[in-house]
């Protein structure tokens, strides 16, 4: 079975439209230079971020939890002409990493770095966003969800990643405190009447939520 999912992924990449050579590169850098470079979206997830943001075409973007920058490239893709992707990340040792990249990016004078707290960053931004994709601590989403909801537009959209957490979201009384944050937080957003939700069985989960009127 293993051998057959390896198998279907090489089939799936196989038949998706290639890696640029500069992501390539970041993420070969990636797995170099960082401790758990698995937190990489890589290629595949990377064109999934890329097509929903061309089909948003959002002015403004957020990203919770930017890593060495690679997501946030493919999001700033989609971006709509003179759009701005705001991207946070808490780890200042990733900072320096993200930045070269972005600035060897076609999307240099797109995407902004914040280094922070994003629960701080996001009201002082004055910003509101089409699109918001939260990758950070886990440990953190509902609190993430809460601060971002009010600063995205009414049909806009929350991308969270890692909500099936490597199958850990089925334990029945998880105990550790990032699988505890990530189910608590996929039931917090499947009970809010402010948005509709779907989770997407894709790499290791995908929640996908549109903010209603």
């Amino acid at each position: 079975m293993i051998q057959k999912d390896r198998d279907l992924e090489r089939y799936i990449l196989e038949h998706t439209k290639p890696e640029d050579s500069l992501l390539v590169e970041l993420d070969h850098v990636t797995h170099l230079r960082t401790v758990q470079p698995r937190m990489l979206s890589g290629h595949l997830q990377g064109v999934v971020l890329e097509m929903i943001s061309k089909m948003v075409k959002p002015y403004r973007i957020l990203e919770i939890g930017t890593f060495t920058g690679y997501s946030a490239i493919c999001l700033a893709k989609g971006l709509a002409t003179g759009g701005i992707l705001h991207t946070i990340e808490v780890d200042d040792e990733m900072v320096p990493i993200a930045q070269e990249y972005f600035d060897r990016s076609e999307w240099r004078n797109c995407i902004k770095q914040h280094v922070g707290s994003a629960l701080h960053i996001v009201p002082m931004l004055g910003e509101e966003f089409d699109l918001v994709f939260i990758d950070g601590d886990k440990r953190e989403y509902i609190e993430y969800y809460n601060t971002v909801l009010p600063f995205v537009k009414t049909g806009g959209f929350i991308l969270a990643d890692n909500v099936l957490w490597d199958g850990k979201v089925l334990e029945k009384d998880p105990k550790d405190a990032q699988t505890k944050g990530i189910v608590d937080f996929n039931q917090y957003v499947n009970c809010d009447s402010a948005v509709e939700n779907v989770l997407l069985p894709f790499r290791d989960g995908l929640m996908l939520l549109r903010k209603l009127d």
